[in-house]
């Protein structure tokens, strides 16, 4: 491939005299070296319907390259590592984080109109090392040592939030095995995290169990045990979930179906590292279905995160603090963390995808507290936590291999109810343009 960033050609040039001087020795140190990686600009623009912040504009770019290759000669040997960048182009529009540990909370200063801070946009400015890890896969086993990507399923409890320029890296040790026909098991130790937010690296003490069983192509299960400790931060939390799912994809004439099931369970966290971990019984549920028509896409899901009586203490409700929440509850991320009184999600979408015409969707979701909250009005309980709308097209940029583009739409409109850290009142409209350019190279 000729068209690579010169980083990428510097990388493997490096690695490759490594390779070149073992050789003269009679060891080879790397061999097989691969380069892959992404450049991703975007810009997001947000109103998030609160008179107290200016709406915000961020321009970013993220930058990915990762080189893996073969080590010491060994067989089923390999290791790589991996860099990730993100820049804002000194164009400061917008609020990165925020400290939520000071009363009332504090923006990051500097990042303000001159009157107000301007709202949250969650793609600091950064840097960090996104991969390095040695793995080693001997028959139908992979054992993997130190920093990568793990996404586990739908992304609903384990995911990198990859739509976040910064995306996460997990600090790990893992065993993979799919030795029985059909069954693939994982065991994980992940005792640290880095990316997303705006403090890239926290300790944790976490253990991951999750097992698959391919029963026909109509049926799928797979039961799972993530032991997550929290990780010091302000807004974590500790809890153990476990739970079942049943996955499908069912054929019938031209019409594709997809389905899940899926049921989990919240109790205190086994593996606290903390002595502020909450105390957790909480309940999940997952139902949906959707088809594809000839390109033309559909489905209907319905979400439950259980929540607390609006005066009651009594258990936490359900949270999915690893989760790739994004590609949940709506693209408005008004419900990256679960309101106190839980939330349940409706939501149905439509949309089109055929080669060269690209990608078209439509989703609606309709937002009820699984138990009453307090009205926003002061006066009374309500279960509205308000709407949402989302679009998106995405396609292929004609003339430039491995190039594509993406138009996207959120606009929340606000329910009438609130907790004791958030009003889900307020209307929210996010925006997205961005390109997306991958390449590899060897």
């Amino acid at each position: 491939m000729k068209k690579i960033t010169m980083s990428a050609v510097a990388l493997t040039a490096i690695m490759g005299s490594f390779s070149s001087v073992s050789a003269a020795d009679g060891i080879n140190i790397l061999d097989n070296i691969k380069v892959d990686g992404q450049i991703r600009p975007r810009y997001e623009g947000v109103d998030d319907g609160n008179s107290a912040t200016a709406n915000a504009n961020a321009l970013t770019a993220r930058t990915k390259l990762k080189a893996s290759a073969n080590l010491l000669g060994v067989d089923g040997l390999s290791a790589s590592v991996g860099i990730i960048s993100v820049n804002n182009f000194g164009y400061h529009e917008y609020n990165w984080a925020v400290d939520k540990t000071t009363t009332p909370a504090t923006f990051t200063p500097g990042y303000t109109d001159g009157s107000k801070p301007y709202t949250i946009v969650a793609d600091p400015q950064a840097a960090m090392i996104s991969n390095a890890e040695v793995n080693y896969k001997t028959g139908d086993t992979l054992i993997h040592a130190g920093r990568g990507q793990v996404n586990l399923d739908n992304q609903r409890f384990i995911g990198t939030v990859g739509w976040r320029q910064l995306e996460r890296s997990y600090d790990s040790v893992f065993v993979a095995n799919n030795s029985i026909k059909n069954l693939s098991v994982l065991a994980a130790w992940v005792y640290g995290l880095q990316g997303v937010s705006a403090n890239p690296t926290a300790d944790t003490n976490t253990i991951l169990l999750h097992a698959a069983y391919t029963v026909m192509p109509a049926l799928k299960i797979t039961a799972y045990d993530y032991m997550i400790a929290s990780n010091g931060r302000s807004n974590d939390v500790g809890c153990d979930t476990y739970g079942l799912a049943l996955t499908g994809k069912v054929k019938m004439n031209a019409i594709s179906l997809n389905y899940r099931a899926e049921y989990a369970m919240q109790t205190d966290a086994t593996m606290s590292i903390h002595d502020g971990d909450r105390k957790a019984n909480a309940d999940y549920i997952n139902l949906d279905v959707s088809g594809n028509f000839q390109g033309i896409l559909a489905g209907v899901n319905y979400e439950l995160q259980s929540g607390t009586e609006a005066d009651s203490n009594a258990h936490r409700t359900f949270a999915t603090p690893l989760g790739t929440n994004h590609k949940f509850n709506g693209w408005a991320d008004q419900f990256l963390k679960t309101p106190k009184g839980g939330l349940q999600d409706m939501n149905l979408h439509i949309g089109y995808k055929a080669k060269g015409f690209g990608k078209v969707l439509a989703v609606y979701h309709q937002f009820t507290a699984d138990k009453a909250m307090q009205a926003a009005s002061g006066t009374g309980t309500s279960d509205d936590l308000g709407s949402e709308i989302d679009f998106l097209y995405a396609n292929k940029i004609p003339g430039v291999n491995n190039l594509t583009g993406l138009a996207k739409y959120a606009s929340y409109s606000g329910g009438d109810v609130k907790d004791a850290t958030k009003a889900y009142t307020n209307d929210v409209t996010k925006i997205w343009f961005g390109l997306d350019y991958k390449f590899a190279t060897k």
